[in-house]
């Protein structure tokens, strides 16, 4: 059936395209710690100067007590909460550390302790938010709104959200399916890479089934809605994927369980110091003073905040860049990888169809430019990967085309015209051959086959019902394949292998152009786990490369799975612990670099962390650390641990990274 286009809405608030949204990136005041902590830092800075230029107590003493307020009160709360649940927070230390300085005058050092641990809460506060950020809003794929037919045929917008099962959806040329559901008329073909990550549009007909955030081209499609918006395939990946990004990594999850024993430990030593002085005479004021300064310099907040900082900015770089990492437990297991395994169709080749090859048939009187110049100039008016395939062929061979006359497209048949005064019709050889007969029709048919088994997409071409020709249609391989390969090279110090479910030929030729030697073909999904866990009972970190539904198994066995988001399918999304959003092989080995680099500064922040607790509390126990001091260096640590984390936040730790 001939596809209808229907004329498109005037109000564009009706249209379902998939214009990418501006990206949502959360502003620093928008997040609550941020302004709490805004609020202390302000208050603190009014009341210092005051203080130190000697006006009287009344004008900045409510001014601390407020800094005191703004900035230890969520996590003072936090605190209390876990300690109904029978854990000790180390939020509600810092918060008891600085009323007990207020409590014996130090007012102005129990307020830097606020200040500089609310600061250090918003910095965490805002890495988390920027990658949320990244996640929200590369995976923002499918339209807002939506148009629904009524009962009397009319039709109306509505929210994706409010569309419910059941009812039936209008999806015009060019414009993106607001639900999943299923085709009840009209024919098109859908370009859905990003749901099933087949490379060229499908023909979509009646009773065919179809996704959100899938891209229409030619015809106007009527749906069925069968799934809410909130059960979606791009819903789930997104919930998927925030849900994942909430994990820790392991050395977070280490630091958390000695964290509570460290901490119970603190409190006992915390007692001990100021009863024991007491036991042997000494003043209140001074053993109180030396509790509360050594329960500032002992309390593991550098140690727990050198983990997750660098992780988390790694995971937000690597976001901006179109990777998008689930957790920081991958972050971190990314730069463990010594061995990569690479899937080929949408992974090494871009998904972008090309043409390979031009086969006239004996007899039909033409040569190959004459075959394409035919076949171009019918697929002229047409918008099909295939037909744009074609005519950049033809334009690469500098053919001038004649012009085509009552053009026709049929989804999933494919194109006719008249072309110098002949019928000329482009598409799949298996629906045109049964409309066409006589000499050549076998011929072609073999040579579709072996064109097929060669792993390229056979174009028949035919000329007023004969055939006359083939081309062959394949995707190309990607601009930064063979730079990739040797990149991971150098990174992992083992050439990746190529595991594909393609005939060995086809695998073969591909392999030698992006430089890999171990190819492994015609495998079946099974077959590649196999050869995932081969590599790995060898003592490899395997890191798998893929895109679709038979390397989900691989991607799941692997040590870290990677998978090509805007031709992924929807199980190798789930499956993998990382997609690359935007296609690009090559941010694969910059993400591993990062990571590394992430687990190095992790180590850094642990050392850093260690020397500052350790040489406070030796100075406090061993002589008399001033508590302003201690508040400094202690305080002083966690910021410094911080910002050495967030350091990856910067574009030039990416360059650095790609380099």
């Amino acid at each position: 059936m001939t596809s209808t286009l229907v004329p498109a809405p005037a109000d564009p608030t009706t249209s379902g395209h998939g214009t990418a949204a501006p990206p949502r990136r959360t502003r620093v005041l928008a997040l609550p710690e941020a302004r709490w902590a805004a609020a202390a830092l302000a208050l603190f800075l009014v009341a210092l100067p005051l203080q130190l230029t000697g006006a009287p107590a009344w004008t900045w003493a409510p001014l601390y007590a407020l800094t005191y307020a703004a900035g230890g009160w969520e996590p003072g709360w936090a605190g209390l909460r876990a300690l109904r649940e029978k854990t000790l927070d180390v939020d509600l230390l810092m918060v008891v550390a600085a009323l007990g300085a207020a409590a014996i005058g130090q007012v102005m050092d129990g307020a830097l302790l606020i200040v500089i641990f609310a600061t250090s809460g918003a910095l965490e506060a805002l890495a988390t938010a920027r990658t949320a950020d990244s996640v929200r809003g590369l995976l923002d794929l499918a339209p807002a709104k939506a148009a629904r037919l009524t009962a009397d045929g009319s039709e109306e917008t509505v929210a994706v959200e409010d569309l419910a099962v059941g009812d039936t959806i209008l999806v015009r040329p060019g414009e993106r399916v607001g639900a999943d559901g299923r085709v009840l008329d009209g024919a098109g073909d859908v370009d859905q890479a990003t749901i099933t990550g087949e490379p060229l549009p499908v023909a979509k007909e009646p009773g065919d089934e179809v996704f959100a955030g899938t891209l229409n081209g030619t015809g106007a499609l009527r749906v069925r809605v069968e799934r809410d918006a909130s059960d979606s395939v791009i819903a789930r990946i997104v919930r998927m994927v925030e849900e994942a990004s909430e994990t820790k990594a392991p050395t977070q999850l280490f630091i958390e369980k000695v964290e509570q024993r460290y901490s119970l430990g603190m409190v006992a030593a915390t007692l001990a110091v100021f009863l024991v002085p007491l036991a042997f005479g000494a003043a209140l004021t001074g053993s109180l003073l030396r509790a509360m300064t050594f329960m500032i310099v002992a309390s593991p907040c550098a140690v727990v905040l050198a983990t997750m900082p660098p992780l988390l900015s790694a995971i937000a770089n690597a976001g901006r860049h179109g990777v998008l990492v689930k957790s920081a437990v991958v972050m971190e297991r990314l730069g463990e990888v010594d061995a990569v395994a690479l899937d080929k169709t949408g992974t090494l080749t871009e998904g972008t169809p090309r043409v390979t090859d031009v086969r006239p048939l004996t007899g039909s009187g033409l040569d190959e430019a004459g075959l394409l110049r035919l076949a171009a100039a019918a697929e002229h008016p047409s918008e099909h990967p295939l037909a744009r395939a074609v005519l950049t062929a033809a334009r690469e061979q500098g053919l001038a085309l004649p012009v085509a006359e009552d053009f026709d497209s049929t989804p999933g048949v494919g194109v006719r015209a008249t072309v110098d005064g002949r019928l000329v019709a482009v598409g799949a050889p298996a629906r045109l051959r049964a409309d066409v007969h006589g000499a050549g029709t076998t011929t072609a048919a073999d040579l579709a086959g072996e064109l097929e088994d060669g792993g390229r997409t056979a174009v028949l071409v035919t000329v007023d019902g004969r055939p006359v020709g083939l081309l062959g249609v394949a995707d190309r391989l990607r601009p930064d394949a063979a730079a990739t390969v040797a990149s991971l090279t150098s990174r992992t110090g083992a050439a990746p292998l190529l595991l594909t479910g393609d005939n060995p030929r086809a695998a073969a030729r591909l392999a030698a152009e992006a430089g890999i030697e171990d190819v492994r073909a015609g495998l079946l999904p099974e077959h590649k786990v196999s050869a995932v866990r081969e590599l790995a009972a060898a003592g490899r970190k395997v890191l798998v490369v893929g895109d679709g539904v038979n390397d989900a198994p691989a991607l799941a066995a692997a040590h870290t799975g990677i998978a090509m988001g805007r031709a992924g399918s929807d199980l190798a999304l789930e499956t993998a612990d990382a997609v690359v959003v935007r296609d690009e092989l090559a941010t694969v080995p910059a993400v591993i670099s990062l990571s590394r680099r992430a687990r190095r500064l992790v180590v850094q922040n642990l050392v850093i962390a260690a020397v500052f607790i350790t040489c406070l509390v030796v100075w406090d126990l061993a002589g008399h650390l001033p508590l302003p001091l201690g508040v400094a260096g202690h305080e002083g640590s966690t910021v410094i641990v911080g910002l050495n984390g967030l350091r990856l936040l910067r574009e030039s730790a990416w360059r650095r990274a790609a380099g």
